[in-house]
């Protein structure tokens, strides 16, 4: 059986990640590690990573690559919260194992459906980085794009604090101000369970949420390495 890691900052990014690995990969053992002091200390650092949250990173990484049950070895790791992207990427680096930032997958997704693309956020210190990633990714594939970022102030308390209505209340009501665009990133893991609110509301397919296109992916790059080896 192919296993896949889950290494998260946020515990309600558990739950969307394992739905999407159901829809998507049902035939995957997932498991998932949590530190759940990575979000509180970037946010009290400004939204700076520094040496000491790079290696944390790296920690998690290496004891996700060690792990090995019955069926196996471990086959890819999907980091799922949006706001450690250099961290991630240093982690391609070190492990022989695909390994994906959150948010890519549905990044290159949204550049197939045009150049005009919103990102929602509900994590304020993921906004500036998203940014950047997505401007980069359109910058290598030689496209220009605008972003219109939208942060839903107070929803991601709400979620923390049990009232997952109010989130998502919140999150459809401020998304129905947004202009029109090709494509409507929902930008956390945690923005996923208001895909079917915000698809009736008009926005239809355009929404793009982050576990499902990342568990495509992470399965697709498995599947070729293990065809090449």
């Amino acid at each position: 059986m192919t296993r896949i890691a889950f290494i998260h900052a946020l515990e309600e990014s558990v739950l969307p990640a394992r739905a999407a690995l159901a829809r998507n990969w049902p035939d995957a053992f997932g498991f998932d590690l949590l530190d759940s002091s990575l979000a509180v200390d970037l946010a009290h650092a400004g939204g700076k990573l520094d040496g000491v949250m790079m290696n944390r990173f790296s920690t998690l990484a290496r004891y996700a690559a060690a792990n090995e049950g019955r069926d196996g070895r471990l086959c890819g790791i999907l980091f799922t919260c949006s706001a450690f992207g250099p961290a991630i990427d240093r982690v391609k680096t070190e492990v022989d194992l695909p390994v994906l930032r959150p948010n890519e997958s549905a990044f290159r997704e949204a550049l197939t459906r045009g150049n005009k693309i919103a990102l929602v956020v509900t994590f304020a210190p993921s906004a500036k980085s998203l940014e950047t990633e997505l401007h980069q990714m359109a910058e290598a594939a030689d496209q220009r794009i605008s972003i219109e970022t939208l942060f839903v102030d107070h929803a991601l308390v709400a979620l923390k604090q049990g009232d997952a209505e109010k989130h998502d209340r919140l999150v459809v009501a401020a998304t129905s101000n947004l202009g029109r665009h090709d494509a409507v990133v929902l930008g956390q893991f945690t923005l996923a369970r208001t895909v079917h609110a915000m698809r009736t509301q008009g926005w239809g397919d355009r929404v793009i949420t982050t576990p499902d296109a990342a568990v495509r992916e992470l399965r697709q790059m498995v599947g070729v390495r293990e065809w090449r080896r």
